[in-house]
């Protein structure tokens, strides 16, 4: 009989500490209510793919698309910032990343150009909208900003993780790579962008190839809202660098891809890094992907 009660006490203590670990109570106006304590691990990656181009060589997008696509699996992020992805490679990720969706237009109209596209991991993240502008003086119109080279563009969503309910904002760029102007003011444009529509206070991302290093002046610009993933992880792997061109003495030489996350948002970042793989000595792309697990509370 003792150790049927010693059993029986064991049971109650193990269902009183899952359930304080999964509840909390708040006393408000004299009454208790309890709400559930939500918490998510989220995996969110930029890639600059490298655009589709023939003059690659034995680096063009043929020659490393399966590469590429199985280093995504494999890495398996619940959200994926791409940059220079063309229409045919869009078609290809889509093919190869069954469980993913994505969201954005390419650059150059509703499937033409180069896409600044969001893939999402359909099984655990779900969009509730999404957009994209172009970084310029006119941004609901295909347009080139300011002294840009290119017209480059914005995607955007408010997504939500299906477990937890908890909603965040990705914004995913490529920044021109020639107009400093063009630089700075896109990202301002994007800031702007974010203080317009993030009226709830959601956790907020901005994520991609932003062509400057970490003393420029677009980056300093970010600096009263956003802070830079790798400042505040609490474990960091891989190069400083981020950008390759397919030649291993590039490597380290220039950091130009980043996450950003806001700093008002309730997220700790538990991991950063720069994921320098190669296959028989060949890179996926001539840009490192960035990698982050992040804890939404």
């Amino acid at each position: 009989m003792k150790y049927y009660r010693i059993f029986f006490i064991t049971l109650i203590f193990l269902s009183y500490m899952n359930c304080e670990t999964s509840h909390k109570k708040e006393v408000k106006n004299g009454t208790s209510e309890v709400s559930e304590i939500t918490q998510e691990t989220l995996k969110l990656m930029t890639y600059n793919i490298r655009l589709d181009v023939a003059s690659d060589g034995e680096n063009a997008w043929p020659n490393r698309k399966d590469i590429l696509t199985s280093q995504v699996l494999f890495l398996a992020p619940d959200i994926m910032g791409v940059q220079e992805a063309r229409p045919n490679q869009m078609e290809d990720l889509r093919k190869a990343l069954k469980d993913y969706k994505s969201v954005g237009v390419g650059r150059d109209g509703e499937n033409e150009g180069e896409f600044s596209a969001i893939f999402y991991n359909s099984k655990k993240i779900s969009v509730e909208n999404e957009a994209t502008f172009w970084l310029s003086e006119t941004p609901n119109e295909i347009s080139k900003g300011w002294d840009a080279a290119y017209p480059r563009i914005c995607t955007y969503g408010l997504f939500t993780a299906t477990n937890t309910g908890q909603k965040f904002w990705v914004f995913n760029t490529h920044l021109d790579h020639v107009g400093a102007e063009a630089q700075k003011e896109g990202m301002k444009l994007i800031l702007r962008k974010i203080d317009k529509i993030n009226v709830k206070g959601f956790p907020v991302v901005i994520m991609g190839d932003f062509n400057v290093e970490p003393n420029s002046d677009v980056i300093a610009e970010t600096q009263s809202k956003m802070v830079d993933a790798k400042a505040i992880a609490k474990v960091k792997f891989g190069n400083n660098g981020t950008f390759n061109g397919f030649k291993y003495a590039e490597i380290a030489n220039r950091r130009i891809d980043y996450i950003l996350i806001s700093k008002s948002s309730n997220v700790e970042v538990e991991k950063y890094a720069v994921l320098t793989s190669a296959v028989d000595l060949k890179f996926p792309s001539d840009h490192f992907p960035v990698l982050v697990e992040l804890k939404i509370k």
